[in-house]
């Protein structure tokens, strides 16, 4: 166990060493003739701390704050022990390095406890990107090279459980801190390992959504009435577009005494409720067995009592299972689908459904998406990085071959500055929606928002962006 922390520590497999814990003669740091550079003693005193430590003992810590304490200890050691001519300012940055490389993701870690970045991005060693704002930049973060890049991608799929290889060149996962990290390496990556890391910070509330301009007050307020009066409600999007962040603040507006059984690939939702089960699947073994899908875990739910189903996203047959659960009994339900535009949507799952094996004719199928879903909410990340509400839409019924929609709230763009911040208003489309009956009798009572004169009110945007 030791020799394999140590190798995944140091990205390479470890030479011959004395006992756990044994010192190495000290030497100063560098090279002896030149004045070497911060990357560089960071090697040096990686390499030596790593033979210093108890590696055994390290490995059973399950604080990583002690894991670092420990580590610390080991560095400042070592550091009193050398006498390179670093300013106290150069020892503090040279010791923070090795506590990342030793406990944490090494030059990835001042990422990762940046609040402000959401994804991370890695597409070489020289090469890593992150979003903050919803806008892509290029990072200062280096690796060494392939191999200091692969230990730390071992690294991070060893503490999900997970391996990596060219028999298993991917991986999906959830880390700890429920970010979701995908991983592909050679041969199906063409240039060498590319890592992928998914941040969710702090869950926004409604309310806050509406401060940050990604809706209007009045959107919220439909829409809170509709998760409420228990109208099945699909969030459609497209990737890093805001959908379950936007599930996440819908799901503030489920009455607390309601079960809710929540399934995901990898558990991302942040449900505020007293009773939510949160079930997700599972990849197969090394020997190709024990995998648990999407579709398994909505046949289970059934049998589970839930009040309401919240699908993280559907993506394949487990649509057909959902859309039933909708129909039998297990209304109030949400789930969220990739799609450009409501009516991309819809033909999203009827393609989902043919994954199912089942043989029914379009317009049953149409039908029953129909009696399923009542609400389509399309969200997207626009020019300026902004997440916002595109559209609140109805699906009223079948007719002949066609999905009748009716949008109620649209962003109606205006432009775009000279900064690229992309302007436009919420305003209701004056539609009063067929469920607002459904809305009278669970007590929401709820009227289109208009001007006097009857014409329907413009909402003005408020600045920001869902992060």
């Amino acid at each position: 166990m030791v020799s394999t922390l140590r190798d995944r520590i140091l990205g390479r497999p470890s030479s011959p060493a004395g006992p756990v814990g044994s010192e190495l003669p000290a030497a100063p740091l560098g090279e002896p003739d030149g004045a070497p550079s911060i990357d560089q003693l960071s090697r040096e005193l990686h390499q030596r701390v790593i033979e210093r430590l108890d590696l055994a003992r390290l490995e059973a810590m399950r604080d990583r704050e002690a894991m670092g304490q420990e580590v610390r200890r080991t560095v400042t050691d070592v550091l009193r022990s050398d006498s390179s001519p670093l300013t106290q300012r150069e020892r503090d940055d040279l010791i923070e390095r090795v506590v990342h490389e030793v406990t944490g993701l090494g030059p990835l870690e001042p990422l990762v406890r940046d609040p402000l970045v959401s994804d991370i991005l890695v597409n070489g060693p020289q090469d890593v990107f992150v979003e903050r704002g919803g806008r892509l930049e290029r990072t200062t973060v280096r690796f060494r090279d392939e191999m200091h890049l692969r230990a730390v991608i071992e690294r991070v799929v060893h503490r999900v459980g997970r391996r990596v290889d060219e028999a298993a060149p991917m991986v999906d996962a959830r880390m700890a801190d429920g970010s979701r990290v995908n991983v592909i390496v050679p041969p199906l990556a063409v240039d060498g390992a590319i890592l992928s890391i998914r941040r969710f910070g702090v869950t926004l509330t409604p309310h806050r959504l509406v401060e940050v301009g990604a809706l209007s007050a009045d959107m919220l307020a439909l829409l809170a009435a509709c998760v409420r009066a228990r109208l099945n409600i699909l969030v459609s999007g497209g990737t890093g577009s805001g959908k379950t962040t936007l599930l996440n603040a819908l799901s503030s507006f489920i009455p607390i005494g309601e079960r809710v059984i929540t399934i995901e690939d990898a558990a991302e939702l942040q449900l505020q409720q007293a009773h939510v089960v949160r079930l997700e699947t599972r990849p197969a073994n090394a020997e190709g067995r024990g995998e648990v899908v999407m579709r398994d875990l909505v046949r289970n739910a059934l049998r589970m009592r839930p009040d309401r189903i919240i699908v993280g996203e559907v993506r394949s047959a487990e649509a057909l299972d959902m859309l039933q659960a909708m129909n039998t009994g297990h209304e109030g339900s949400l789930t969220t689908v990739h799609a450009n535009t409501p009516r991309d949507a819809i033909s999203r799952l009827e393609t989902m459904i043919l994954y199912a094996g089942t043989a029914i004719p379009d317009r049953a199928m149409r039908e029953q998406i129909a009696s399923a879903i009542d609400v389509i909410i399309q969200v997207a990340r626009l020019a300026d990085g902004r997440r916002r509400v595109l559209s609140i839409t109805e699906i009223t019924g079948v007719e002949g071959e066609v999905m009748q929609l009716q949008e109620i709230f649209r962003f109606r763009r205006q432009g775009i500055t000279a900064d690229g911040v992309v302007l436009g208003e919420f305003e209701p489309t004056g539609v009063r929606p067929r469920f607002a009956e459904r809305l009278a009798l669970a007590g929401i009572p709820w009227s289109v928002p208009t001007m006097p004169g009857g014409v329907p009110r413009r909402l003005p945007v408020a600045g920001g962006a869902i992060r």
